[in-house]
């Protein structure tokens, strides 16, 4: 739908609060799905023990109800394909030195 692009946006300003940068730019969201009642979210973390799990995850989730009409987000995390810094936006690799 053309309101993802709006969701992405949205998303932008949910950070991982260790490394300072958004989670669209780390390239931690593999899929999003607005549906009539729902919003659908496929992502993954940089790290499977990721001790900010709980934060981001919550954070995503309010970040998407408070900003739309939808009742319900569900976030499905997923470890494949696995996460490298690879999956950065060239802003996100500039921030934290990759480049």
């Amino acid at each position: 739908m053309a309101n993802t692009e709006h969701l992405r946006e949205l998303l932008k300003e949910v950070y991982d609060p260790e490394l300072g940068v958004n989670i669209v730019d780390l390239g931690l969201v593999y899929e999003l799905v607005e549906h009539p009642d729902r919003i659908y979210v496929r992502m993954t973390l940089t790290t499977p023990g990721c001790p900010m799990h709980d934060t981001i995850v919550g954070a995503v989730k309010w970040t998407l109800t408070e900003n739309t009409d939808k009742a319900e987000v569900e976030v499905d995390l997923v470890w494949e394909p696995k996460w490298s810094p690879s999956m950065m936006s060239e802003e996100a690799k500039e921030t934290l030195g990759f480049v």
